[in-house]
């Protein structure tokens, strides 16, 4: 089969699949020129089959390693993985993963993982953090140390150096995970006794801090940064006002989809914490940021509101939406900053212009009043009046 567009001759037991595999990269917004060269290995692949009379259903992991070193060259690693993918969601290829070399800490990582998933019933964020304290630690031991030889002064060391020039609350949770583990290791027989007493706790008070609130030039600045010209400066002008604007997150915003959008009604809806479903209104500036964008969204099948500005185009992960934060935060000659630091500056202006902490509260759909009571401490006239003379000063 000759795909006359791209040039490429397609030959084997995967000639059938050939227009549907170019029409899905080019759904996924591949240009042209980027096409071709994963054509040109998705032929190799088809002729690769037909020389040995395989089947795609007989590939094996081994037969994919073959595969994985059959040829070199630029980017054919990622064009093999894109075809597999694409071959496996066909069904014509099982789901066989390459053959690696596991070492004993990595099947006690997967065991950890389990525990934590299937026992403890750990949410995925936090299950991903324990992991990555949990090899840290591991993987740092002297080379050939035995577990059962694990000793409390061990686990205390390793927690002073991760925590030496953060912040309490990073020291709180690398300690959090870090007890975890222990007493999974413990659970599990791994240690003969248990080692949760070693992680010295972390002190620090709740709302210790003052919320992190940008000035209303500082939010001017980033949000002008956006090249709005540029379909991908329409779309983080758009995220940027949301955060600033409705107090979102950066994983709300992420989870967007095009149907959260009610233009009748004006509003959006979006999917919070502890899986609620609220209704905001869209302010007529976010709303016009969000029209511009999406007259320009490339119309790819996917349904998440923001994408992605260079194939394969897909969502926006809550990474990309806190990369995308300090990006902009960069250009306008800003040090980094986070979305949740726009939710803070949302909250800080609204408190400035008379809004109470209930209001404020359930603009950020926060479950307690004590969560939001933090933001008390930024309006510093009403703080003024409750404040108390010094005993023994000038009256």
């Amino acid at each position: 089969m000759l795909l006359d567009a791209y040039g490429v001759r397609v030959s084997g037991p995967l000639e059938r699949w050939a227009r549907e595999f170019a029409a899905r990269l080019a759904r996924l917004g591949y240009a042209q020129p980027s096409i071709r060269p994963v054509l040109f290995v998705f032929a190799f692949v088809s002729n690769w089959l037909g020389t040995r009379r395989l089947c795609p259903g007989d590939v094996t992991a081994k037969q994919v390693e073959h595969l994985r070193h059959a040829r070199r060259g630029d980017g054919y690693g990622r064009s093999l993985s894109k075809v597999l993918e694409f071959l496996r969601e066909a069904g014509e290829v099982p789901p066989v993963r390459p053959i690696v070399s596991r070492t004993g800490l990595d099947r006690l990582l997967d065991r950890y993982r389990e525990y934590l998933v299937d026992e403890r019933g750990l949410s995925g964020g936090v299950v991903r953090w324990y992991c990555i304290v949990a090899g840290r630690f591991l993987a740092g031991r002297p080379r050939g140390a035995h577990l059962r030889r694990l000793t409390a002064s061990e686990v205390g060391e390793f927690l002073r150096k991760e925590a030496r020039g953060f912040s309490p609350s990073h020291a709180r949770y690398v300690a959090s995970a870090l007890r975890s583990l222990v007493r999974f290791l413990h659970a599990e027989g791994r240690i003969p006794v248990s080692l949760v007493g070693a992680v010295p706790s972390i002190s620090g008070w709740r709302g210790a801090s003052l919320p992190r609130a940008l000035t209303p030039g500082a939010v001017r600045r980033i949000l002008q940064s956006c090249d709005r010209r540029a379909l991908s400066g329409r779309r983080d002008y758009a995220v940027l006002l949301l955060l600033v604007r409705l107090g979102l997150r950066a994983g709300e915003v992420a989870g967007l989809e095009l149907d959260a959008l009610d233009w009748r009604r004006g509003e959006v809806v979006v999917h919070g914490k502890g899986k609620t479903l609220s209704r905001l209104p869209l302010p007529q500036d976010v709303g016009q940021a969000l029209s511009a964008y999406l007259v320009r969204r490339p119309r790819v099948a996917s349904r998440a509101l923001f994408l992605r500005s260079r194939a394969p185009l897909q969502r926006l992960t809550q990474s990309a939406i806190t990369n995308l934060v300090a990006k902009a935060s960069q250009r306008a000659g800003r040090a980094r900053v986070g979305p949740h630091q726009l939710r803070h500056t949302l909250a800080t202006e609204m408190l400035r212009r008379g809004a109470t902490l209930a209001q404020i509260a359930q603009v950020l759909r926060h479950r307690s009043l004590t969560t939001t009571a933090l933001y008390a401490k930024v309006d510093r006239v009403a703080l003024r009046e409750l404040a108390q003379p010094w005993p023994g000063g000038v009256a």
